[in-house]
């Protein structure tokens, strides 16, 4: 019989979409924890938002501890957002833990932790106690509806031009991978324009014409750009970017991106804050963990230290 884990019986929430090449992650995860006798279940979602009511259902009802998500960064998103109660900004259930085996296209929340790594080897990291408590991010937006709606995202969300390179991406065949976001990108160049945005953190407010406002809890972004690299997910502030040049320069920069030297750009203004305030002239589309959300205006708070990961 399968032993128990310190952390709880391990509750696998998976999307069957997500890494489902030549070599699907959830049977080489399941064939190591087997190795390694770590008792688990498994949940396969069935679409979108499935993966919110599974972690919702398993850490209220069930009473569950230990949750491994299997997927992209949006699973992750779902998961997170299934463990923590938005309206209130608390922690669901009994403390539980987040464990994160990436198969999607994105994975950047872990790449902050040097977790991008095969299933293999993070399925041994699995069996440990290791965890280490992180910041999450709430965020207040505007729905479709035109009603105020509340999400919380782990990893980092964006108002303006990554919002529109979001929206055009999940329209884009899955076969592309990772490329979908730089697809994204190019597509969704043509007809955006700057908008007059004010921008509220810790230390004022600035109004200026600007494409995208970052906000960021890990170091990464659109399938590996180093976007933030003086963000800590554990410090209890947001690593906050106002991009003001064109959409252009944000194209002609992507290495600059890639690397995370655009910082040196001048037309990028930079901050660290627990709070900010996003207001357009005109809506911004808001995603995050490249989630499309709503639009500006939108309020965004750290929870400082809110969730405890697997490491």
């Amino acid at each position: 019989m399968p032993g128990e884990h310190a952390l709880g019986r391990p509750l696998v929430i998976a999307n069957p979409a997500a890494g489902s090449g030549r070599a699907p992650v959830l049977p080489r995860l399941c064939a190591v924890l087997d190795d390694l006798d770590v008792g688990y279940d498994v949940e396969v979602t069935g679409g979108p938002g499935h993966a919110t009511h599974l972690a919702r259902t398993a850490v209220v009802d069930a009473g569950r501890t230990f949750l491994i998500a299997v997927g992209g960064d949006g699973t992750v998103h779902e998961v997170v957002n299934g463990m923590v109660d938005a309206t209130e900004r608390r922690l669901l259930g009994e403390d539980p833990v987040l464990a994160v085996v990436s198969a999607g296209s994105g994975g950047d929340l872990i790449r902050t932790f040097g977790l991008d790594r095969p299933v293999e080897r993070l399925a041994h990291h699995l069996a440990s106690e290791t965890v280490m408590p992180v910041d999450l991010g709430h965020v207040t937006f505007q729905g479709d509806d035109g009603r105020t709606r509340e999400a919380v995202f782990a990893n980092a969300a964006e108002a303006g031009f990554g919002g529109r390179v979001v929206a055009t991406a999940a329209k884009l065949p899955r076969r592309l991978g990772t490329s979908r976001y730089a697809v994204g990108i190019v597509l969704g160049w043509g007809g955006f324009r700057r908008v007059r945005t004010t921008i509220t953190v810790d230390a004022g407010s600035v109004t200026a014409e600007v494409c995208n406002v970052l906000v960021a809890n890990g170091q990464f972004l659109g399938g590996g750009m180093r976007a933030a690299p003086r963000a800590l997910p554990d410090d209890g502030r947001f690593n906050v970017q106002a991009w003001g040049g064109s959409v252009t320069d944000v194209v002609r920069g992507g290495r600059q991106l890639r690397r995370g030297t655009h910082l040196e750009r001048p037309d990028v203004r930079e901050w660290q804050s627990t709070t900010v305030t996003v207001e357009s002239e005109r809506p911004l589309l808001v995603e995050a963990d490249g989630e499309l959300l709503g639009t500006t205006p939108a309020r965004f708070e750290v929870l400082p230290r809110l969730l405890r990961l697997k490491l």
